[in-house]
């Protein structure tokens, strides 16, 4: 009976309130949309031949995403990123392994750390917002974890390559550093360029 009248209740809040149904359905939306765009960035990949780790633009998206969507759906997106990477769908960078034994092979660091990256990254956003412009809160939060990122991968790297942890780095971190440093510049212009267009008033 408590379920029942707490169903009752839920549907009741509801239909007095059928803008809560509506915000959650755009919500939902939003973070399959953001899914999709996270598969287009994976795909946007070049394999290097002197690590087993391609460049993608996968952490540009998932920076960008997070610091859109805030700590907590930023995380949500990640996870729904990889539940349909693991069952086998084409979301994954396609230099690599498919589906499930993507999440075990040489790149599973980089990809099991999104989650956290988005919690961190949208965390310090937020914070960061209080105390300095858009363009600066954006690239301070990026680096960090975009640092983060790199650590993982690299440390996963480590583990199943049996690799020396400075050798890890030379394959899983070093070699991107450059490219990196752009994403977050262009991640910080993108939030930047959307807080202004936000703070615009419309005639």
């Amino acid at each position: 009976m408590p379920a029942l009248t707490r169903s009752a209740h839920l549907s009741s809040a509801l239909r007095a309130d059928p803008t809560s149904s509506q915000a959650w359905l755009r919500r939902a939306l939003s973070v399959v949309s953001a899914t999709a765009l996270l598969a287009l960035s994976a795909h946007i990949s070049v394999s290097l031949p002197f690590t087993p780790i391609p460049v993608t633009l996968q952490t540009f998206a998932v920076l960008l995403i997070a610091m859109l969507f805030g700590p907590v759906w930023g995380s949500v997106t990640m996870l729904l990123y990889l539940a349909e990477g693991a069952v086998g769908l084409p979301v994954f960078s396609p230099h690599g392994l498919s589906g499930l034994r993507q999440l075990v092979g040489p790149s599973a660091g980089y990809l099991l750390s999104y989650p956290f990256a988005a919690l961190l990254a949208g965390s310090l956003f937020a914070a960061f917002q209080r105390f300095v412009p858009t363009f600066f809160a954006a690239a301070a939060a990026a680096c960090l974890a975009d640092a983060m990122i790199l650590v993982a991968g690299s440390a996963w790297l480590s583990v199943a390559l049996h690799l020396t942890p400075a050798h890890a780095l030379q394959l899983g971190a070093t070699p991107f550093l450059a490219g990196e440093a752009l994403k977050m510049l262009f991640v910080s212009l993108a939030l930047s360029a959307f807080q202004k267009a936000r703070q615009t008033p419309t005639q």
